[in-house]
């Protein structure tokens, strides 16, 4: 391409999000399409439920408040499995016990950004809240997931123990409901185009090639 900065891509997520784990790899299914591009994906938080509390609740309970029982949960997810599955995730919802408040995963997702860790960090707590059924409020799998993650697990530990960063990342999740994000993944290509909802890698590809095409010289 002709310019010389690469497309932005701000993805809007939540990693108890079993849509945005299927977004993420529909995305990287796209960027494999575009070979010859020049892309930065950037993530940013936001919260299915901030009412949660700091240490989580019991999932069977909570998706029973949320869809009114049991029997309208399973067919929900079976559905989400199978579109998983296409994706080759695994998910293990079985083997989820707690539905977690997520405001320290996003803390370690910002964190991760100034180490251009970003993608390792997401990839890894999806994989450990879906496929594993890992508790995300669980201090000890916080910080071993970040040193997965290629990220300075001492620094991670001493910054989890305070309130760094806790209104920024909140102020994040304020900021997508004020530009209308009412559900994730939400895509923004080059801070033009918007791409609602884990649609098709094609799609996102079409997105990202019309924002390259489209883009003024600097």
């Amino acid at each position: 391409m002709s310019t010389t900065s690469p497309i932005v891509i701000d993805v809007i997520s939540d990693v108890m999000c079993p849509w945005c784990f299927i977004g993420k790899r529909r995305l990287e299914k796209a960027l494999m399409m575009l070979p010859d591009s020049s892309v930065k994906v950037q993530w940013h938080p936001y919260q299915l439920d901030a009412t949660l509390p700091k240490d989580g609740k019991d999932r069977k309970q909570y998706l029973e408040d949320k869809f009114g029982g049991p029997e309208r949960a399973k067919e929900i997810y079976t559905h989400v499995r199978n579109t998983g599955a296409a994706e080759n995730i695994d998910f293990q919802f079985e083997a989820i016990k707690k539905a977690p408040n997520t405001i320290n995963s996003h803390r370690l997702i910002r964190w991760a950004r100034s180490e251009d860790m970003q993608d390792a960090m997401v990839e890894e707590l999806f994989k450990l809240y879906f496929i594993e059924g890992a508790d995300l409020t669980d201090k000890k799998v916080l910080v071993d997931a970040a040193e997965r993650a290629g990220i300075n697990s001492k620094l991670v530990s001493d910054l989890l123990d305070t309130d760094q960063d806790v209104q920024e990342v909140e102020a994040d999740v304020f900021r997508a409901h004020e530009i209308g994000v009412t559900g994730v993944p939400f895509f923004i290509i080059d801070g033009r185009f918007a791409v609602a909802g884990a649609e098709t890698p094609e799609t996102l590809a079409a997105a990202i090639r019309h924002a390259e095409e489209t883009k003024t010289g600097e």
